[in-house]
């Protein structure tokens, strides 16, 4: 009999890969990004740059902490892309009066620009998707997907 820490026999009985969750999720995750990730590149942004600018358009203006939590991104990669979008004059840092210890960061003019370009061709994208999955199927995979997320994340 193996111990706690050791690993499983060779050839333990576990499901195929191919029937993986998480390696579903990812293959859907990748057909789904591939024709978002071809627009963001027209316009020199990646996927996490794209992510803040999203959250922080309908937001207004966030802490680091809380966009990076909202967008699923680590702290210190946040940080990194917030620097990278500064750097270019997409979004900015403000420190309130009352608390110089917080940083709010927001898009500038510019950035909301740049997603106001955006914003119709990744519409599109939702589009050309909905069409190829279809519009009833596409309502379905939120609510699962939302069902999911809820369910899962009940302590």
């Amino acid at each position: 009999m193996a111990d706690a820490g050791s690993a499983p026999p060779r050839g333990a009985a576990i499901r195929p890969f191919d029937q993986s969750l998480p390696m579903a999720l990812l293959r859907a995750r990748e057909a789904v990004m591939r024709g978002f990730r071809r627009l963001l590149r027209e316009h020199g942004l990646n996927e996490q740059e794209w992510r803040i600018m999203r959250a922080l358009m309908e937001a207004d203006e966030l802490e680091i902490g809380e966009l990076a939590e909202r967008v699923f991104i680590l702290k210190p990669s946040a940080t990194r892309t917030l620097k990278n979008l500064e750097a270019r004059g997409l979004v900015g840092r403000s420190r309130p009066k009352s608390d110089q210890r917080r940083a709010l960061i927001s898009l500038t003019t510019k950035g909301r620009a740049l997603f106001d370009e955006l914003a119709p061709h990744s519409e599109q994208e939702y589009a050309r998707i909905a069409q190829r999955i279809g519009r009833r199927d596409m309502d379905e995979l939120y609510l699962l997907l939302g069902r999911v997320t809820d369910t899962l994340n009940r302590r």
